[in-house]
């Protein structure tokens, strides 16, 4: 009968028990389905998404087609030094919790020790006349094992804090996640950004190849005496617009192979860049959305934001533990003797066991400023949370509504091209037989480059939104495509 309280002591002595409270319930305020309207694709025909074809399933290499843009990727994964800025961290957080995680446990250690001195002999004894000149000489030797200061857990606060450390440990790996998801993205978008320079850079040549075929014609028509000289500023005028173009647009194409050098950690490679956007086709997949908004629940973001409320509320336990009782052993074990040829020997053994227990009774307001700060930063950690959700459920709905526009947009700026490309022809026709002049055809001529450069620039937009939308659902972790292992969210 005497073994059950013993056997629930050491129970307790174990185990303990832990005051980390619920983690808080957390409301976004989002809608549970995407935005519908007139600048969404209709999703009421969407009944069930295969979960392998969700677009945080998709691998990158299915998502980006083009096997120039796919080795872009696989360099910039490979050498990029943010993204070995996050692998780094999360290594780090992984020692900070191994070494938070050893306070659990007692720290043995061996010691081996040799004590030596000397007592005059009229201090060692009072029968000793005081001016005699011997003395005493002792020499210890020892060697043991032990702990100290190890911290019986009964409150849980070792427990609590080696909790949060791990929290953060996993929030690191989700943020090591969304930077490689936030870099594939940016990956993408410059190469892409390099092919719409491509063909701007295409579009100017063959318009200042035009002009200056126009101002030859207009400048031998000057000298012949049959134009003026107004309409030859004019024509001189478009050949320097394009010219300034086209030193705009090389510009631009040198600082977008510069960025993507940056991202790619390594000179970027001649055959990896693209010819010109028209030529890329369909090199980023149109990725399925779903109807539910729970997807969000999924981002490597929102779930470190997750795990950094959970190591927050974990804190709350640990400052919570501090106003009870905490009880520290020390313990050895070993031998010590006179003579070190005697340590080992018979009845040489010896031994220390200092239990101490600490209750805290005044500390003018500092375990309650400790708990009330513990709380504080829950409450901060809830509102980041909630706020990472928003965020996420703003980036996807933006996306989804420039999808559905986008296409809409450029057929009807392709129309305009079309529009101002018969208006320019039929202007040159008019000056060239002399039926009007060249204002007309200038004004033409500039209207259809403007809105070749603006087709341009919503073909890109339209390309880097697939990006986006990739990238927002939380898209690029994976290499290939599969099924994700889901992880749980208990902060929904």
């Amino acid at each position: 009968m005497t073994r059950l309280p013993v056997l629930s002591l050491a129970l307790l002595l174990t185990t303990g028990c832990s005051l980390i409270p619920d983690t808080p319930a957390t409301n976004a305020g989002v809608p549970a389905a995407w935005p519908e309207g007139p600048a969404y694709r209709s999703t009421a025909a969407v009944a069930a998404v295969d979960p392998d074809r969700e677009a945080d399933a998709i691998g990158w290499r299915d998502a980006f087609a083009d096997p120039r843009l796919q080795r872009a990727i696989e360099t910039a994964i490979a050498n990029n030094r943010d993204l070995r800025i996050a692998v780094q961290n999360v290594a780090l957080a992984e020692a900070q919790y191994r070494v938070q995680r050893a306070d659990l446990f007692p720290h043995l250690g061996a010691t081996g020790s040799f004590d030596a001195s000397r007592t005059p002999l009229p201090v060692a004894s009072s029968s000793v006349p005081i001016d005699a000149a011997a003395g005493i000489t002792r020499r210890i030797y020892g060697a043991g094992i032990g702990f100290s200061a190890y911290e019986i857990d009964l409150f849980g606060r070792v427990r609590s804090l080696s909790a949060a450390a791990f929290e953060r440990y996993l929030s690191y790996g989700e943020t090591r996640r969304a930077a490689q998801i936030s870099l594939v993205a940016q990956v993408a978008n410059a190469w892409l950004a390099i092919a719409a320079d491509e063909e701007a850079l295409d579009l100017t040549r063959r318009t200042l190849a035009n002009q200056e075929e126009a101002f030859a014609i207009t400048r031998a028509a000057f000298q012949g005496g049959t134009a003026t000289e107004v309409a030859l500023r004019q024509a001189q005028t478009s050949v320097e617009t394009a010219r300034a173009g086209l030193e705009r647009y090389t510009r631009l194409k040198a600082q977008d192979v510069n960025a993507l050098a940056l991202l790619l950690g390594t000179p970027v490679p001649q055959e990896i860049l693209p010819a010109s956007l028209s030529s890329v086709g369909r090199a980023v997949a149109e990725v399925p959305a779903g109807v539910s908004s729970a997807v969000l629940l999924r981002r490597p973001d929102v779930l470190a934001a997750e795990r950094n409320l959970t190591a927050a509320n974990a804190e709350i336990g640990a400052a919570r533990a501090a106003f009870f009782p905490s009880i520290t052993l020390t313990a050895n074990a070993g031998t010590a003797s006179a003579g070190l040829n005697q340590l080992f020997g018979a009845g040489s053994g010896s031994w220390t066991f200092a239990p101490q227990i600490n209750l805290p009774i005044f500390k003018a307001g500092q375990l309650q400023g400790s708990l009330d700060a513990a709380r504080i930063r829950t409450d901060i950690q809830v509102a980041t949370y909630e706020r990472s959700v928003q965020a996420a459920f703003q980036e996807v709905s933006d996306a989804l509504a420039a999808r559905g526009t986008y296409d809409r947009q450029i057929a009807a700026q392709r129309a305009l091209v079309g529009a101002y490309q018969e208006a320019y022809r039929l202007s040159l026709l008019r000056f060239r037989t002399g039926l009007d002049n060249y204002q007309a055809s200038l004004d033409s001529q500039r209207q259809l480059f403007q809105a070749q450069q603006e087709l341009i620039a919503l073909e890109l937009q339209r390309q880097q939104n697939r990006v986006s939308l990739y990238r927002a659902l939380g898209g690029g972790w994976q290499e290939r495509s599969g099924t994700m292992a889901r992880a749980g969210s208990g902060a929904s």
